[in-house]
């Protein structure tokens, strides 16, 4: 080649682009603000939901002494809901946290245990049904995979969802609280 050619390709060469660090900077910056804003108009909403529903009563506690377990259940408490109304979640009082949850059903009642949440207690006279369902507000499962207990409280008829850590029991839990509670509509 020629001293001619070498210049002209020399000339041709260009470097690579130099990263405009301030642009992108700009864009990470505008990112996190438009995530953080997100995630404040969520938990806006949480509370908001949670004003709407100050009117439901203070969750009654277990007895001292309930009596004997007729049925017992590890798993997940997955929320509460408006009853029949499936994606409206009840967030008062603690209902909207999802956590683990030991179930202990006897002849007072449904005591519900959550570590890391408020526990509660659903009396024998307000439990209403319980059958198999595929969802509650936020947690979609197979057919079948969520027990749900439905409940009066104050005025309202609750649904609440549970996943035991084995799906096997749940039908013992559907047949057990609906006899339970024919029992006691039979006695009033």
């Amino acid at each position: 080649m020629t001293p001619l050619q070498l210049t002209y390709l020399a000339a041709e060469q260009k470097s690579a682009e130099v990263t405009d660090w301030a642009a992108r900077l700009g864009w990470v910056i505008g990112i996190l603000l438009f995530v953080a804003l997100v995630y404040w108009l969520m938990r806006e909403g949480w509370k908001w939901r949670g004003t709407l529903q100050s009117d439901l009563p203070e969750l009654p506690t277990a007895p001292e002494s309930p009596g004997a377990a007729r049925l017992t259940m590890s798993g997940r408490y997955h929320g509460s809901t408006t009853a029949g109304q499936w994606l409206d979640r009840i967030v008062a009082h603690g209902l909207g946290t999802r956590s683990r949850a030991e179930l202990t059903l006897t002849d007072a009642g449904l005591d519900v245990v959550r570590p890391g949440a408020a526990d509660f207690f659903v009396p024998a006279g307000a439990l209403r049904g319980a059958r198999l369902d595929k969802g509650i507000a936020g947690k979609v499962l197979t057919e079948g995979g969520l027990l749900v207990v439905t409940w009066a409280h104050g005025d309202r008829l609750i649904d609440s969802g549970f996943r035991s850590d084995h799906a096997a029991e749940h039908t013992e839990w559907v047949d057990t609280l609906n006899e339970m509670i024919n029992k006691t509509e039979g006695a009033r």
